[in-house]
């Protein structure tokens, strides 16, 4: 059975980092949406707006995703 109680494995180093990454991925996102401006997407005719919330958001993910191959690389 595993051992779940108060012990510190540098979970939170690790969490800390982990959120330096995602501040500075959704940091990036909102550079980029502010540079880029209105953007949309076009498909058959139409039209849809795409606002700074997603880019934003899909900052943050790359930001962790460059955090979880640090980890995988030199962890």
């Amino acid at each position: 059975m595993a051992n779940f109680g108060n012990q510190n494995n540098g979970n939170s180093e690790s969490l800390g980092e982990a959120a330096a990454f995602t501040a500075g991925g959704a940091a990036a996102g909102a550079g980029v949406a502010a540079t880029v401006g209105g953007m949309g997407l076009a498909v058959g005719g139409t039209a849809v707006a795409i606002t700074a919330a997603p880019v934003v958001a899909a900052g943050a993910v790359v930001g962790l995703a460059a955090f979880g191959l640090k980890k995988a690389l030199f962890d």
